[in-house]
């Protein structure tokens, strides 16, 4: 119990290294497309990946103003629907309502990906569909094997598991590392955080 904390760092560190990072670079050149076209990107997950959905979106706007939102920042709308429709299909009947679109895509955060065969995050699972079905682009930061998102996804970066008992923690911290990435690359980002603006000047081209 004492090694704990420094086995748990130890997991990140190895975690990091194993991360394809020209996944990365494949996905901020996708994202530059998008902002470009001036498409919608909209964030999916649920639990703890719903908090960082609503992290990732204040991100996107505000450092990449690339248009970013996610249906768990509305409860009314999220709860309302789950109770008389079913929460399987909470993200996909948004999506519809949202009219998405070819020139959006949707990000989604999980542990799993969603699996359809053993009855895990359905409502990821019919988002993927919805999303294909209006011509979509689907990016992905999951655990485990990726799951759904992983098996249509078109550009899904799967955390690996070095320790299966922490395959969550693991999994969800990574996703708020890999998306802060992502903002903070120099092709996407065109503002500044408030502590670097107070370093150095940037302007949003």
């Amino acid at each position: 119990m004492m090694n704990f904390a420094s086995n748990y760092l130890k997991n990140v560190i190895d975690i990091a290294s194993l991360i394809d990072t020209q996944l990365i670079e494949c996905l901020v050149s996708d994202l530059c497309d998008l902002k470009e076209r001036e498409g919608r990107l909209f964030f999916l997950g649920v639990g703890g990946s719903a908090a960082n959905c609503s992290h990732a979106v204040n991100d996107f706007r505000k450092l990449c103003d690339i248009e970013a939102y996610t249906p768990v920042d509305n409860m009314s709308e999220l709860t309302a629907r789950t109770n008389d429709d079913g929460w399987s299909t909470v993200f996909s009947s948004w999506l519809a309502t949202s009219r998405a679109n070819e020139n959006d895509a949707i990000f989604i955060f999980s542990v799993g990906g969603g699996d359809e065969i053993n009855n895990v995050s359905l409502n990821i699972v019919s988002a993927i569909d919805e999303a294909k079905k209006r011509g979509l682009k689907v990016y992905g930061i999951v655990g485990r094997q990726g799951g759904y998102t992983k098996k249509l996804g078109d550009i899904v970066i799967v955390v690996p598991t070095v320790n299966p008992v922490y395959v969550t923690p693991h999994a969800e911290a990574f996703q708020a590392i890999l998306w802060h990435c992502i903002v903070s690359h120099p092709r996407l980002q065109c503002s500044p955080a408030k502590w670097e603006s107070l370093m150095q000047g940037a302007v949003c081209s």
